[in-house]
This record gives C-alpha cells, structure tokens and sequence, in this order.
C-alpha cells in the first residue's frame, strides 16, 4: 500500500503521523495509508503512541456500513470518522491537564472509541488500564472488544455457573478464544464447536471436549447444554431449541440477519417453556471488566491467541482476511 499525503483531517495538529484513511465507504481497497495530522489531547485526555492494534468484525462493518443502519451512525453518504480500530495497546505520550490516572509513559491497553489504526490516538482515560505485564502489545491488543465481548456475554447475560454444560460455537475465532478460556474460569464444562484444523488448538486453551463440525453435527449428538454462546449463528432455532436444556440459556453473538430477526420477533428475550432465547447486548467497554481480564492474563488463566500479525500498510489485507471468517484467534496489527 502506498503512503499519501494529506493535507487536512479534521482538526488535529501537525502533520506527522501516518494512518489508514477511508473517505468513502466499500471493500477493503477504500483503505489509504496517509500521512495526517497528530492529535493533541484535550483536558481529559491521554495521547497514545500506539504499538498494536487489532481487527475486529466492527471494522468491515464501519468499512463496508454493511447493515445499512451503519450510515446513520457513521455518515449516510461517506464516513465522519475516517480512521477505523478500537483495540489498541500502546505507550502514553502526552497527558492533558485533568488526567488523574496515567503519566507519560505508562504502557496501556484498551478499547476505544475509533481511531486506532493510526501511530498516535487520543482518548479519554477512562477506555484504558495498565498492559498486563507478561503481554506483549501485540498480544494486549487482542483482547479488549473479543475478551470484553465474551466475558459480558458469558458472565452478565448468560449468567455463568460452575459445573453447567456449555456450548461455545465458534469457539476457535477471537471471541471464541476467549469464550472457551473465560467460560473454564467460571468452572463450566465447555465443549468448544470448530473445524479440523483448529480442534487441537480448542483443547489447549481448555475446551472439556471438541466438536469437530467438518464431521459431526453438534445439534445432533443428544448433550443438552444449559448455556449456548454462539459467535456463528448458522442453525436454526428449531434446532438450537432441540439440544437447550429446558431452563436453558442461548446466546446469539452473530450478524446473521434472518436469526437475529426470528430472534427479535421473540422479543429479544422470549421464552418457551424454560428456555430463553435472545440476541447478545452490545459490549461495554469499561475499566473494571479490563482490570479483570488483566488479572487473569497475569495469572496465567487466561491467554491472547493471535492468528497472523499485519504492518499498518498492509490495514486492507488483514481486513480482507478477516472477512473470511476463518481467523484463527485474534488478527493484529503491528507499528
């Protein structure tokens, strides 16, 4: 990808930072590498040198506004937020005037509000807590939007208890990932549904068992699982109903239009019989539930798994590969 230059975006300072721009919505190729203006943080704010960020599903969506309701929130013709990436970790660089928590120095990570492919961000100090000490940034950069995505999932809306049979489909992407691990935190017994290549992996992080679903059918194998977490949302309800325990609780964690509708028409959170069905609440980025995830990185429970590792040039790639919805893990990218 070819660096260009720009002379003006919004209204930051010099220019001397590079960053992927889009100013039209599309396919990954509405990706440009620029060289724009430097942040200068505000009052409340902290200035990060950013040494990695990572991709999520949030960030074709935003490139693509794929649904269509992305324009209302982003632009309706083109984007006002031209800089795409919310998961960073990176190093503090400046601190504006009523910063509390940080000084110039301190390694961070966090989810943020946008911005983060880029070589600087500002944010608020309240989207960020201190890296855990044994990842690195490309590792800490893994884990805010897919780590906060499921433990929200698992612990607040599905309302986890130990020793329950809990199914997490999807199990080797990057919120599957974390799933699996979390899920072992809460002590449940998780089976972990993913292809062949990725099943030995699923058992290393803790999965009690894999389904293979290249070979078998999980909602034919007559287990009943009283938690459903699912980050694919590629079956039915008929069939999801059929291997849901009768006070169980199913998770629908995809953009998958027509299962998110069936499940909205349920009222979000119907039930039938003891059985609740609903789509996931969106994820909320906050300090304590970071605080949390760090404590249990740095007690060695919980891990980043990282499938491949990106230059910032090279945002449209790991985007496109993204889409695929094969990534195994987390995909970052590196400053």
């Amino acid at each position: 990808m070819h660096e260009k230059k720009v002379s003006q975006l919004n209204d930051f300072g010099t220019i001397d930072m590079k960053a992927i721009v889009y100013t039209k919505y599309g396919p990954p190729d509405v990706l440009q590498l620029l060289s724009v203006q430097k942040p200068i943080p505000g009052d409340n704010e902290v200035l990060v040198k950013i040494h990695a960020a990572a991709a999520n599903p949030l960030d074709w969506h935003f490139m693509r506004a794929a649904p269509f309701i992305i324009r209302f929130i982003s632009g309706l013709l083109k984007p006002k937020h031209q800089i795409l990436g919310v998961d960073i970790a990176g190093e503090i660089e400046a601190v504006g005037g009523n910063v509390e928590q940080f000084k110039v120095g301190d390694e961070v990570y966090g989810g943020i509000s946008r911005g983060g492919f880029a070589e600087y961000v500002c944010e608020t100090e309240d989207k960020l807590v201190l890296k855990p000490i044994n990842l690195s940034f490309e590792q800490a950069a893994a884990v805010p939007v897919a780590g906060l995505t499921a433990l929200q999932c698992l612990r607040d809306q599905g309302q986890i208890q130990p020793g329950q049979q809990v199914l997490i489909n999807g199990a080797s992407g990057g919120v599957g990932t974390f799933a699996v691990q979390l899920a072992k935190v809460f002590e449940a017994v998780v089976t972990g549904v993913c292809s062949t290549q990725n099943a030995d992996m699923v058992c290393s992080i803790g999965a009690d068992q894999v389904i293979d679903y290249t070979r078998e059918d999980f909602t034919q194998t007559g287990q009943l699982y009283d938690l459903i977490f699912d980050n694919v949302g590629n079956r039915s309800v008929a069939e999801i109903k059929r291997i849901l325990a009768p006070n169980g609780m199913y998770l629908l964690n995809a953009y998958t239009p027509a299962l998110m509708l069936q499940l909205m028409l349920r009222s979000g959170q119907s039930k039938t019989g003891g059985q609740t069905m609903r789509n996931t609440n969106v994820m909320k980025p906050n300090q304590a539930d970071l605080e949390y995830l760090k404590a249990l990185i740095e007690a060695d429970k919980v891990i980043s798994v990282i499938d491949k590792i990106y230059p910032l040039g090279e945002v449209a790639d790991a985007i496109s590969y993204l889409e695929t919805g094969h990534a195994r893990g987390k995909v970052v990218i590196t400053l």
